[in-house]
């Protein structure tokens, strides 16, 4: 059974930038924002160059966290947010494709992202979600 439901998964699908957290070697804390989207059930970003410092983290310790803030309130005028806490693999290749794909969501139109001729083929972070906390529609 998916852990995101229909609400969780248009905030990570509706062009809101996401806070990921992973942990540095001497267990601090990494985090950095990423454009997201969803494949299957999976939490899908893409990553160009392989030295980035999440995905180093990930390969090491794949627990990671998500946080968003949709710009929603709820009926209680307080503002919503989603946490999705996971399990990540990093993909070899297909980057650059899902960067493009990305990109339309994130920028609302059809420019070329990355704008290079021959992009690498990066890297795809794929984060299975295992539980989902914040306050919104998605929430227990």
């Amino acid at each position: 059974m998916p852990v995101l439901n229909d609400a969780a998964r248009l905030v990570v699908t509706g062009g809101n930038l996401a806070h990921i957290v992973t942990l540095n070697a001497d267990g601090s804390p990494n985090v950095v924002c990423v454009w997201t989207g969803m494949d299957g059930d999976d939490i899908v970003s893409a990553h160009l160059n392989t030295n980035q410092r999440k995905l180093q983290n990930v390969r090491r310790d794949p627990r990671v966290v998500l946080s968003y803030e949709p710009k929603t309130r709820n009926d209680q005028d307080i503002d919503e947010h989603l946490v999705v806490y996971g399990t990540a693999r990093v993909e070899e290749g297909g980057g650059a494709e899902l960067l493009q794909r990305l990109a339309h969501v994130y920028f609302g139109d059809e420019r070329r992202f990355p704008d290079m001729d021959d992009p690498p083929a990066g890297f795809v972070l794929r984060v299975t979600p295992e539980r989902v906390t914040g306050w919104g529609p998605w929430r227990d």
